[in-house]
């Protein structure tokens, strides 16, 4: 059956109404036919595809900033932005390449449909296709976000475009998604996956996808997938700041953390934390080869005929 519950993600209409008339208030976060020609109407339609419910399109391109000029004082409702969007998103466009990479691809293994997947959804790659979709113009910001070039920072754009995704889903089923997918994502990106097999980019052909980097490495020593766990966020909601542990069980089972790390969005503090995975087992690796190599520099001539 296809899903299809626009309603989970639906905010009321009351903060709807209140989002547009305060987007036009907001200079240069509304879109308009001129500058967004791929909204052929801005209420319903997107990259050719009509909504059925046009709210769930302007969601998708609600900032938290917006959200945020809206209604500073009262209780954030998360449903006034795009971000439990994001997260939807995030998992179709999963689904989808791979599902597009499966049937491509049947001579890779499974590592190299891995790395292929990270690379096509690496934040970096998603904001390079936003840009070239330009989907910076559509996107609805508040007038501090706007003035600070809100509409070109790559973070904020990958976003959004996952939003979009996940609004897709929503209102008509993983068919919509899967064909905006494929034609902005993947396969404008076929004539150079074979580069990301090739990359000189440790482990991962995606340049800072550090947490597809991480999963690499610890899978190929046999531990098992690192788990991601908030554990503090501070500021106002505009403002927020998240800190991430990257945990991976121990010989024991026990949780063992690799590295901590702070970021403005939480994806921001899971990657700078499994970067900072990676470097620590980058030393823990030196010094043991150092140590082996030490202790090997010290048998004596007999000790190494036995250690033979």
């Amino acid at each position: 059956m296809t899903p299809r519950q626009p309603i989970a993600e639906r905010s009321p209409k009351t903060p709807r109404r209140q989002a547009s008339a305060a987007a036009g208030r907001v200079t240069g976060s509304e879109p308009t036919p001129a500058t967004s020609p791929a909204i052929e109407d801005p209420a319903t339609r997107f990259f050719g595809y009509k909504f059925k419910d046009p709210g769930l399109l302007r969601l998708a391109l609600t900032h938290s900033s917006l959200a945020y000029e809206i209604n500073p004082e009262g209780v954030r409702d998360p449903g006034s932005d795009n971000e439990r969007l994001e997260f939807l998103g995030d998992a179709v466009l999963g689904l989808v390449v791979a599902e597009a990479l499966y049937r491509r691809l049947p001579s890779l293994s499974e590592g190299d449909l891995t790395r292929l997947r990270a690379s096509l959804v690496s934040s970096r790659h998603l904001a390079q296709v936003a840009q070239r979709i330009q989907l910076g113009p559509m996107l609805l910001l508040g007038r501090g976000e706007a003035q600070s070039g809100g509409q070109r920072k790559p973070a904020l754009l990958a976003n959004a475009l996952e939003a979009v995704i996940a609004a897709l889903f929503l209102d008509g089923g993983l068919a919509p998604a899967r064909n905006f997918i494929n034609r902005h994502i993947t396969q404008p990106a076929e004539a150079s996956l074979s580069g990301v097999l090739h990359s000189s980019e440790p482990l991962s052909g995606a340049v800072g996808d550090y947490k597809s980097a991480l999963q690499e490495r610890l899978q190929a020593t046999g531990h098992t997938q690192p788990q991601y766990i908030l554990i503090d966020q501070s500021g106002p909601d505009h403002q927020k700041r998240f800190r991430i542990e990257v945990r991976v069980a121990g010989a024991n089972g026990a949780p063992h953390t690799l590295a901590s790390a702070e970021g403005s969005t939480k994806k921001q503090a899971q990657q700078e934390a499994a970067r900072l995975a990676i470097a620590s087992l980058n030393r823990s690796a030196q010094s043991k080869a150092a140590g082996n190599g030490n202790a090997a520099a010290g048998s004596t001539p007999a000790q190494k005929k036995v250690e033979r």
